[in-house]
C-alpha cells in the first residue's frame, strides 16, 4: 500500500490495523471515532499539529517492511 496525505486514515486501518501504532504514537488517540476513519492522514494532520509527510514516510517504511 502506498500512503500519501490524501490516503484516508481508514483506508490504512482496513489494509492492516496495526498501522493504528503509528497514529497512538503521535497521540491520535481517536482512531475508533468514525469520524477519524473519514479524514485523510493531511485532515488529521493538521488537527493535531503534526507534520504530514513525516508520518506519510513512517507509514510507508511500514508497510514497505512488511512485503
Amino acid at each position: 500500500m502506498q500512503i500519501t496525505k490524501d490516503t484516508v486514515i481508514g483506508d490504512i486501518l482496513d489494509a492492516d490495523y496495526n498501522a493504528a501504532a503509528l497514529f497512538t504514537e503521535i497521540d491520535m488517540e481517536c482512531l475508533g471515532c468514525p469520524a477519524s476513519r473519514g479524514e485523510t492522514v493531511e485532515e488529521a494532520c493538521l488537527v493535531h499539529n503534526v507534520d504530514p509527510e513525516a508520518l506519510v514516510k513512517k507509514l510507508n517504511a511500514y508497510f514497505e517492511d512488511k512485503k
